[in-house]
């Protein structure tokens, strides 16, 4: 059963309010005082949602990432031409990403629990992306390339925008950068 089948209302909401924190502001910073204090509830209360401020950490992120894979598949499942599906499916990580700001990835990037979460995702991510360009590939929508290797390309890029590597190059936030990278993608595959 999936953790947050478990929980009741208030720590569903809890939850997502954590998210709105990290995503804002980081999580290293905060102890488990401080969150209480911010969310109006007692320490045992974020207790039951994780036995400590790492666990709870890890736990948020898990909760986020879910989240994050959950409304980029639904987007990306609502176009039926491959051409579109790249498109709506890296757009969609760019808005799902959005909210994360530069002290959450900073943290992230700290946190190994966390940076194996991102990691995870993103290699997911990378694998969906080839199996996007390989269906558009067989439809014949897009020239023949190697999935795998534009794939790879792919995750190579997700993983600098993840790190901050690609807005310190840049400038571009990360949301700027997945559609940068989805505009890339489509003109270099494209018939």
């Amino acid at each position: 059963m999936p953790e947050e089948a478990r929980l009741t209302r208030r720590q569903a909401e809890l939850l997502d309010q954590l998210e709105q924190v990290f995503l804002a502001e980081g999580f290293a910073g905060f102890t488990l005082e401080d969150l209480a204090v911010r969310l109006h509830c007692s320490k045992s209360t974020l207790y039951a949602l994780a036995g400590s401020k790492e666990q709870l950490a890890a736990r948020v992120i898990r909760h986020f990432f879910r989240k994050a894979t959950a409304a980029v598949e639904a987007r990306a499942a609502t176009e039926e031409d491959p051409a579109l599906r790249v498109t709506a499916y890296l757009t969609a990580v760019a808005r799902a990403l959005a909210p994360a700001g530069p002290a959450f990835y900073r943290d992230l990037d700290a946190f190994a629990p966390g940076r194996a979460v991102y990691e995870r995702n993103t290699a997911l991510a990378a694998e969906r992306v080839r199996e996007l360009i390989a269906d558009g590939v067989a439809q014949g929508r897009f020239r023949e390339v190697h999935p795998a290797l534009v794939a790879d390309t792919v995750s190579t890029l997700m993983f600098r925008i993840g790190r901050g590597d690609t807005a310190r190059a840049t400038g571009l936030d990360d949301a700027a950068a997945y559609r940068e990278l989805a505009a890339l993608l489509l003109h270099g595959i494209s018939l």
